[in-house]
């Protein structure tokens, strides 16, 4: 390794260490803190935070995470999705009132007792036409190398994940739910926010795009900040395509990996739809999420510190 790829090898493990919140069980949260928009300003740290499902959090990953002093945490899981793998936990709020929650396919919110207490929102986003735990499923029940090959490949998969992102913007119901989470970022009162799905990275993924392009951060360090889920999802990624492979459900599980990975043409066929239908962010922001410039004056407020400089 020369000194050039070694130090940018240093550099990037540096910065995903300092993006981490820390939670073994949560291994794609981070904090968006830090990024630079087109005038200067930089995010403040601690204050809007994406990661994957928070059902594994480990008993030592509660304390950090109450440590964060998260008001408010966003589940933009499906009902099934919660069903299968879990409701999040979340310190301060009880484990069957959060099932009580969760179990809905409605947007229902659960606070703690007392002024400081956090808050859980269910805002499920489910595309019943684009679901990829549904093609997931087909494919390990048919054990079949020939049906999995024609599910899943010559690009099959990936057209799945691009239709997936172009509804996040065709769908009335996908761009209310996803304006919520930009509201609820702009409430004067309801930061730190922490917003999630099952494997931060599609639903997680768009909304941080749409956060941090309304910002000001340039589309570069959008798709950059997108892609980190690769870097810090590789591990378990591997453990799951490999464990297909051993117990006999598939004979090709690299089938799945355009599922499972984040790829920088799932989120340009987004943005692309975003200028086909609306012909600027600016006037997806308004016409699009239904969204002003209030919510941008409060996302500007909460979320931007000074020049940095």
């Amino acid at each position: 390794m020369t000194e050039q790829s070694e130090a940018a090898s240093t550099a990037a493990a540096e910065e995903l260490a300092a993006r981490s919140l820390g939670l073994a069980g949560a291994v794609n949260a981070r904090d968006l803190g830090g990024y630079r928009t087109a005038d200067g300003r930089v995010l403040r740290t601690g204050v809007a935070l994406r990661s994957d499902g928070l059902h594994r959090l480990t008993e030592p990953d509660l304390a950090v995470f109450a440590a964060l002093g998260v008001r408010q945490v966003v589940d933009l899981r499906s009902l099934d999705e919660v069903r299968e793998a879990g409701p999040d936990r979340v310190p301060g709020l009880p484990v069957a009132d959060i099932s009580a929650v969760e179990l809905s396919d409605q947007p229902l919110s659960l606070s703690a007792a007392g002024p400081d207490g956090i808050t859980l929102h269910h805002l499920p986003i489910f595309a019943a036409d684009y679901d990829i735990y549904v093609a997931l499923r087909d494919a390990l029940g048919e054990r079949n190398p020939a049906r999995q090959h024609a599910l899943l490949g010559e690009g099959r998969a990936g057209q799945v994940m691009i239709g997936l992102y172009r509804w996040f913007v065709t769908d009335a119901l996908a761009r209310e739910r996803f304006a919520t989470v930009l509201r609820l970022l702009a409430d004067p009162d309801g930061t730190p926010v922490l917003f999630h799905c099952t494997a931060g990275k599609d639903r997680t993924g768009w909304t941080a795009a749409l956060l941090l392009t309304a910002l000001g951060v340039d589309r570069a360090t959008v798709y950059q900040d997108y892609l980190l889920t690769n870097v810090r999802s590789a591990a378990i990624i591997e453990h799951i395509v490999d464990s297909f492979g051993t117990r006999g459900l598939m004979e090709d599980p690299s089938l799945l990996l355009p599922l499972f990975r984040a790829d920088r043409d799932y989120l340009a066929a987004a943005f692309a739809e975003v200028e086909a239908r609306w012909g600027s962010f600016q006037a997806f922001w308004q016409d699009g999420l239904g969204l002003d410039e209030a919510v941008l004056a409060g996302l500007r407020k909460n979320l931007l510190g000074d020049t940095g400089r």
